[in-house]
């Protein structure tokens, strides 16, 4: 036996609905219904007061009328009587006009006509003083006939002075008869138009109903607080864009990986990021999955999905310590291949060593062990007494021994010499490291494999110049090779390239400088990054009058 529903469930199944589309529904039938009723009562209300005032001025216009005929002349020749000529003029009138009594009367109120002829004779009913004053009177009385619409005028002989009066009285039951008539066609109209409220309700709330997917108020309610906690709590940036293209949305996270300290509702794309690939990116222009793009210093991988109104919801991710470790373990893995490659030869060098001692051969050994280091590898001594900056001059000490393992010469030029005074020792770190890092790849297939690294400092400008004796960067791609996700390296095992060169370009014009490559003196190609204002003031200098923007000056110098 099912048991009996609580009275809670009793009282959601037969209470107020919950869902939008019911309400809104029931709300608009309300509405509809109610200025239906109030427009019909207030289209009956002035009706009933117009057919009462059309009635009393109608009796009034027959007693007028009357008034004005041979009926004074008549009442001064004769008496009161049913069958004289007042009665029988009185009697051709009321026929004539419909109305339902015709009365006349002496000064002293007393009925000379009458639709019941016993009360000829008698005095009316009704005050006559008005009329018999010279007044004229519309009114809504009762009388011996009943409830009636009354016109009262005085009658006048021929030298007007007043001689009596007459009374016309309109059946009042016809005008309410009137009045009733009307209301059918009326409650038809308003019917009419009733109903096509309720359709058009109807058809509203049904489109209200797809769009909101039927759902309840409250459940809206607490899906729009949980989107809320979602959206400003993921570590995941989300942006909404209408169908022009303009910011519907924008989290938190969006906001930290973007550089943004508004949310720019209501912005277009370019106006709040300005031109560039993150713009082409989240406006579509660019398609695909997992699109690489960089804003700032951050390296993001964006995602964007079209929604049904035209418009679109990207997502970004952080991927700039995941692309760092990343480049880190590819730098590894070519380590390890190289030292795999390396062990067979390092085996036959030491067999070759191991000979020349037992044969006492020690300066032939000596000769040996000096060719096969190599003398040319650029010591921890000459980089620190060149560049004075700890953390680029232990990159530089590090990346000299990975490509030394790699069999690619690092040189640190003659002309180097920068100063312990940077700006962003971090930024500059990462634009050499990269550059590096790109021409130990272009080198290592080279013949005579060589990097060159040049660092000097003019003022607060500070120039860097990488050449390597790769197989040089073709005019065509001379500007593609800074652009996000380009690249002519096979893809690493992240499956993700074309990085290094767009964060340098977008380090150094974010500094107001510029990143150029151009053909190297005796091949390969050369690499120069001017950022005008990388170096600290040193105490009592002044600032250069003007500094190359666009480094052209400084590059011919480093050319």
């Amino acid at each position: 036996m099912s048991p009996e529903p609580s009275t809670s469930a009793r009282r959601r199944r037969f209470g107020w609905p919950q869902r939008v589309f019911s309400q809104v529904l029931l709300m608009q039938l309300a509405i509809a219904t109610g200025v239906t009723v109030l427009a019909t009562g207030f289209f009956l209300a002035p009706l009933s007061a117009q057919l009462d005032d059309q009635a009393m001025r109608r009796a009034l216009a027959i007693a007028q009328t009357t008034a004005s005929g041979d009926v004074a002349r008549d009442l001064l020749a004769t008496s009161p009587t049913p069958d004289g000529p007042v009665q029988a003029e009185a009697e051709r009138i009321r026929k004539a006009t419909g109305a339902e009594y015709v009365v006349i009367m002496d000064m002293g109120g007393v009925r000379w006509s009458h639709t019941s002829t016993e009360q000829i004779g008698r005095v009316v009913s009704t005050d006559p003083s008005a009329a018999l004053a010279g007044l004229e009177v519309m009114e809504i009385d009762d009388g011996t006939l009943g409830r009636s619409a009354r016109g009262k005028v005085p009658l006048r002989d021929a030298d007007g002075r007043i001689i009596g009066g007459v009374s016309v009285g309109i059946e009042y039951d016809s005008v309410r008869d009137r009045l009733f008539s009307a209301i059918p066609g009326l409650l038809l109209y308003a019917g009419g138009a009733l109903a096509a409220g309720a359709l058009a309700a109807y058809l509203i709330s049904r489109r209200l109903q797809r769009q909101t997917h039927d759902l309840a108020f409250s459940d809206i309610s607490a899906l729009l607080a949980e989107r809320e906690a979602m959206l400003h709590g993921i570590r995941e940036g989300v942006v909404a864009l209408d169908a022009k293209g303009r910011i519907r949305l924008m989290n938190d996270e969006a906001q930290r990986l973007l550089g943004l300290e508004s949310d720019g509702k209501g912005l277009g794309l370019a106006q709040l990021l300005g031109e560039g690939r993150t713009t082409d990116v989240l406006a579509g222009r660019v398609t695909g999955e997992d699109l690489l793009t960089v804003r700032g210093h951050r390296v993001l991988i964006a995602n964007r999905m079209p929604t049904d109104d035209g418009g679109a919801v990207a997502t970004l991710r952080d991927r700039t310590e995941l692309e760092q470790l990343g480049r880190e373990l590819d730098s590894t893995r070519g380590l390890i291949d190289a030292l795999r490659a390396q062990d067979h030869e390092h085996a036959n060098r030491m067999h070759t060593l191991l000979g020349l001692l037992e044969l006492e051969m020690h300066d032939e050994a000596v000769d040996f062990v000096t060719e096969v280091v190599g003398v040319h590898r650029a010591t921890a001594e000459q980089v620190t007494e060149k560049i004075h900056d700890p953390l680029l001059a232990s990159l530089l000490v590090g990346k000299a021994t990975v490509a030394a393992e790699r069999g690619v010469s690092l040189w640190i030029a003659p002309e180097t010499l920068l100063p312990d005074r940077v700006v962003d020792p971090r930024g500059l770190v990462t634009i050499v490291g990269n550059l590096v890092d790109n021409a130990m790849d272009a080198a290592a297939g080279a013949e005579s494999p060589r990097i060159e690294v040049e660092l000097y400092s003019q003022g607060r400008t500070a120039v860097i110049r990488i050449t390597d004796t790769g197989p040089g960067v073709p005019d065509e791609h001379r500007e593609l090779i800074f652009t996000e996700g380009w690249s002519t390296k096979e893809l690493p095992f992240h499956g993700k390239r074309g990085l290094g060169l767009a964060m340098v370009r977008r380090l150094a014009e974010r500094q107001g400088g510029s990143a150029r490559v151009r053909d190297a003196d005796g091949g390969g190609a050369e690499f120069v990054v001017v950022l005008p204002e990388a170096l600290n003031e040193l105490p009592g200098e002044s600032e250069p009058e003007s500094v190359p923007a666009a480094g052209g000056e400084l590059e011919a110098e480093a050319r």
